[in-house]
């Protein structure tokens, strides 16, 4: 009975705004911290940095306890990814590795404690989780991006080498260059240079642009966007099952299935 007690408590906690407010203000304290070390520090007010930090991760783990507690499928609670981010950041946290040879490591962990805003909002998994989804479109994306590149550099390479070694000496600097130029960091100064040369160069250049900058970048935006929609549609389809709610695709099906089934039996 009494566990059951704790369950409950646990669950109205996690659920709680304010509490969730108070997660997300202790992890912006985190990263200011992690900001303050960066700057000369004097030993005084270090030590109350450093129990500033203890005091964060402390907080953390208490949280994390609390997000075990109220699940009701223990086992289940480490299928979640972002539950064992959350519990190797907070547990590597709290092993004492300060002044060790690992002291590195502790600095990158409490560096990524940062991330564990996207863990507790749930907008920004969204927002992360479409990212990931899109990844496999992207990588189709990114590869026929890439062959526009090498075709354009081994021109750029075999045209303006002799212009600029520096610029298009070789395959691998003009495919820098070329993303210098994608990037629209001062291009003009480099599109003016192979001008003196091969006055037409100017199509090669905006061509280019034209390809990259804006075909290619309103592809991407075109698969975050689809893939954004398709995962907000998910959050909705769950809720609305979570709350007995039918959606207005499931009302669609089931009038058709009533459709077909009257006009089954009218026929007979």
């Amino acid at each position: 009975m009494n566990i059951a007690k704790i369950q409950d408590a646990s669950i109205r906690l996690r659920n709680n705004k304010i509490f969730e407010l108070f997660v997300v203000t202790i992890i912006v304290l985190s990263a200011l911290l992690i900001g303050a070390k960066t700057y000369p520090i004097p030993a005084e007010i270090m030590q109350l940095v450093r129990w500033l930090d203890l005091s964060i991760t402390v907080i953390f783990l208490f949280e994390i306890v609390i997000r075990f507690i109220a699940e009701e499928n223990k086992k289940r609670f480490f299928h979640n990814g972002w539950n064992v981010f959350d519990t190797l950041i907070v547990v590597i946290s709290l092993i004492p590795i300060e002044d060790s040879e690992m002291a590195l490591i502790g600095r990158l962990v409490r560096i990524f404690r940062v991330l564990r805003m996207v863990s507790i909002i749930p907008e920004l998994r969204l927002l992360l989780n479409s990212l990931v989804s899109a990844l496999p479109q992207f990588g189709y994306v990114l590869l026929l991006m890439f062959i526009i590149f090498y075709i354009y550099a081994a021109v750029g390479a075999t045209f303006f080498a002799n212009i600029n070694p520096v610029l298009w000496g070789d395959i691998s600097i003009s495919l820098l260059t070329l993303f210098r130029v994608m990037t629209f960091e001062d291009w003009t100064d480099v599109m003016y240079e192979t001008m003196a040369v091969y006055p037409l160069s100017w199509i090669f250049y905006l061509t280019f642009i034209f390809l990259t900058a804006f075909a290619f970048l309103n592809m991407v935006i075109g698969i975050v966007v689809n893939v954004l929609e398709e995962e907000n549609a998910k959050v909705r389809a769950a809720k609305d099952e979570a709350e007995g709610r039918i959606s207005m695709d499931d009302l669609a099906k089931e009038i058709r299935e009533l459709k077909a089934l009257l006009n089954a039996q009218n026929k007979k």
